[in-house]
Parts: structure tokens; C-alpha cells; sequence
């Protein structure tokens, strides 16, 4: 790991993004999910990675996060999901955002690839961030992962 030792601890923030591309009929099933809720399921699992990305990540520093928070919103052609986390530290928490939002894309997976097998995960990136040396980044509409 890269030694963050003599950077200020100061507040940051990302967030990232994720795209679950679905077919009619698996939006259509999304409330009827034997599984559960894919929607709440995905949210909890990515607020769960998001806690633990450096044991996923291993040059990834672990942080004490003091936000993290994953939406999902259906569309008409699929599943965005939007991650954010922050915390007060020497180094920055976009990998938690990519991971929180990582993880809840790949739980809605799961969770509907019996109704159909070629649901794809497209676009995860990362949104915005602030603080650190750095200094804030924020994507442009003309950037794509």
C-alpha cells in the first residue's frame, strides 16, 4: 500500500455509478421476485461492500466511513444504481463508491438472472469527488467509461 502517513485528514466524499440493463419482462417481475426485493437487497449489499473494500481490493486502505448510501432507480431499460460515501481521512473513498455500486449492480444480477441470462452490467464509474490533494473531479457528459 502507498503510504498516505503525512497527507491531512480531511473530509471526502465520491460518488459512482452503475447501469443493470434488463429486459420488459425481468423489470415487469422486479415486485414479483421470489428472491425478495432486488431493489433493497442490492441497496444493503452495496452499503455492505462499501464497508469492507479493502478486503476485496488488496492495496485499497481501510477507511472508517461516516456516510455511504446506495439508490436504485428503475428506468425503461433497466436498473441505475447511484453510490456515495464519505468519510474524514488521509486518502479518498471513490473505490468504496465503485464498489457499493459494484456490488448492489451484481446483486440485482443475481437476484433476476432466472427470468433471464443476458442481462448486462454496463458503466460503472465514478461520478464525482471532493477533497483531498487532488482537489475536486466531476465527469462531464462527454466522458464514458
Amino acid at each position: 500500500m502507498v503510504d498516505v502517513s503525512a497527507k491531512a485528514a480531511t473530509h471526502r466524499e465520491a460518488t459512482a455509478s452503475a447501469f443493470v440493463a434488463l429486459s420488459k419482462k425481468v423489470l415487469n417481475a422486479l415486485p414479483q421476485n421470489p428472491k425478495g426485493n432486488p431493489l433493497e437487497v442490492a441497496r444493503i449489499a452495496g452499503i455492505q461492500a462499501a464497508k469492507r473494500t479493502s478486503e476485496f481490493i488488496p492495496m485499497c486502505h481501510p477507511l472508517s466511513l461516516t456516510f455511504i448510501d446506495v439508490i436504485t432507480t428503475v428506468t425503461n431499460t433497466g436498473v441505475a444504481i447511484t453510490a456515495s460515501a464519505a468519510t474524514t481521512a488521509n486518502t479518498g473513498v471513490e473505490m468504496e463508491a465503485l464498489t457499493a455500486a459494484s456490488i448492489a449492480a451484481l446483486t440485482i444480477y443475481d437476484m433476476t438472472k432466472a427470468l433471464d441470462k443476458s442481462i448486462t452490467i454496463e458503466r460503472i464509474q465514478l461520478e464525482r469527488k471532493s477533497g483531498g490533494k487532488s482537489g475536486d473531479y466531476v465527469r462531464q457528459a462527454s466522458e464514458h467509461a
